[in-house]
């Protein structure tokens, strides 16, 4: 695993003002700033997740290789190594068109490596990204990674769980506070190479500046609740809320590898 016991590091970007196809109004110039962490946990001996904190491009992603799987660090490996490797687009919708089929590449080489593995074993991981040109941006994922909006002092969930317990919550045959009870129980059903073809969900918004964006593995929010969360962010210091979110889980437990990545956008000077 190429990703240390405890890894983060912090960046900042400006995304200027290029005119872009996909809206009437050219973005607006922003100056982003990100810190991401990740950390073993308590009871893992390797850390499956991975992330990518990109700035310069506008791209973020946080992958967690599927514990019980094998080789679920080379999933989420691969995936940034995949999303690394992309080029800035000047217009929000090509660039994230060229993030969806970097996924799409991974996920048909997970699954071919899956089906010549003589255990027949799924090879996988979620993914959770974030990609903005300006302050428009779209979500990508697949899986429990999750997206959280601070705004206002208010936490905000905008990406849903491709899990068993958060379908049968929507489906409403098990209230949230029974799927909160299971724990540990849930099932995923939506990965990175289960499957021969992916299906990912989207989301596009516009951000505004003083948001505060969190990309997360379900080792965050197995360990605390949104309101805990909450409570550990401070928008103007990414790598100290980054800090206390990781030790939050820790000292909840650590029952799984906790990776964050933390996002901020501030309007640049005309």
């Amino acid at each position: 695993m190429k990703i240390k016991h405890l890894f983060g590091f912090t960046n900042q970007a400006k995304a200027g003002k290029s005119p872009a196809a996909d809206a009437a109004i050219p973005p607006r110039p922003v100056c982003w700033h990100s810190h991401g962490l990740t950390d073993v946990g308590h009871r893992r001996k390797i850390n499956e997740d991975a992330f990518l904190d990109r700035p310069d491009i506008g791209l973020w992603m946080v992958a967690d290789g599927m514990g019980g799987h094998q080789a679920g660090d080379v999933a989420s490996n691969a995936l940034v190594q995949s999303l690394a490797a992309i080029e800035a687009a000047a217009e929000l919708d090509a660039q994230t068109l060229r993030v969806k089929q970097g996924i799409e590449a991974v996920n048909r080489h997970l699954h071919r490596l899956a089906g010549e593995s003589s255990s027949g074993q799924i090879i996988g991981s979620t993914v959770v990204a974030l990609v903005a040109k300006g302050l428009r941006c779209e979500a990508l994922w697949a899986g429990d990674s999750r997206l959280y909006r601070y705004r206002d002092g208010r936490l905000e969930q905008l990406s849903t769980d491709h899990s068993l317990m958060d379908e049968l919550v929507r489906a409403g045959l098990m209230t949230p506070e029974e799927a909160s009870a299971e724990g540990g129980a849930n099932i995923i059903t939506r990965a990175v190479g289960a499957e021969s073809r992916l299906e990912l969900d989207s989301l596009r918004f516009e951000a505004a500046p003083g948001d505060l964006y969190l990309l997360c593995s379900d080792g965050l929010a197995k360990e605390l609740s949104d309101g805990e969360i909450a409570r550990h962010l401070v928008p103007a210091d990414l790598a100290a809320s980054a800090q206390a979110l990781i030790a939050a889980a820790l000292t909840h437990g650590g029952r799984d590898n906790v990776t964050v990545v933390l996002i901020r956008p501030e309007a640049s000077p005309a």
